[in-house]
C-alpha cells in the first residue's frame, strides 16, 4: 500500500482546495473524525472524487466497523484498540487497510495551510 500525500480535510471546501492542483492526494479525515462526524459524512464527502481516502476513527473499533460496512474500507485505528487484528481483517477482504496510525498531513485548517499545499503534494 501506497500513499499519495495526506491532505487533512474537514469539508467540502478542503476538498476542493486538496483536489484543485491537480496532483495526487490522500484525503485523510481529522483525527476521530468517524467518531463524532461518522461514516456516513465521510462517504458522502469524498464519494466520486477519484482520490484516495481515509476515514480517521481513533480508537473506535464500533465505528471502524460501521465504516466498513458502508464501503469505507480505509481507516486509521490506533493498535490499542479493541478488536484491531479483526477490523484489519475484514478491511483487507474488503481490498482496504487499517493504519495503526494517521500519515503525516498537512491539516487544512491549519493556518497557511493553502499556500504550503502545492509544496505538500510535491513532496517539499
Amino acid at each position: 500500500m501506497i500513499l499519495h500525500p495526506a491532505v487533512i480535510v474537514h469539508g467540502l471546501a478542503d476538498v476542493r482546495a486538496a483536489l484543485a492542483p491537480g496532483r495526487p492526494v490522500t484525503l485523510l479525515s481529522a483525527p476521530g473524525a468517524g467518531l463524532y462526524a461518522g461514516c456516513l459524512w465521510w462517504r458522502s464527502l469524498v464519494e466520486g472524487v477519484g482520490a484516495d481516502s481515509v476515514l480517521d476513527c481513533a480508537d473506535g473499533s464500533g465505528a471502524a466497523l460501521a465504516a466498513l460496512r458502508v464501503g469505507a474500507n480505509r481507516l486509521v485505528l490506533w493498535r490499542e484498540a479493541p478488536g484491531w487484528d479483526a477490523v484489519a481483517a475484514i478491511a483487507a477482504g474488503q481490498g482496504g487497510f487499517v493504519l495503526p496510525e494517521a500519515p503525516a498531513a498537512l491539516d487544512m485548517a491549519e493556518r497557511g495551510a493553502g499556500r504550503r499545499l502545492e509544496a505538500w503534494l510535491a513532496g517539499n
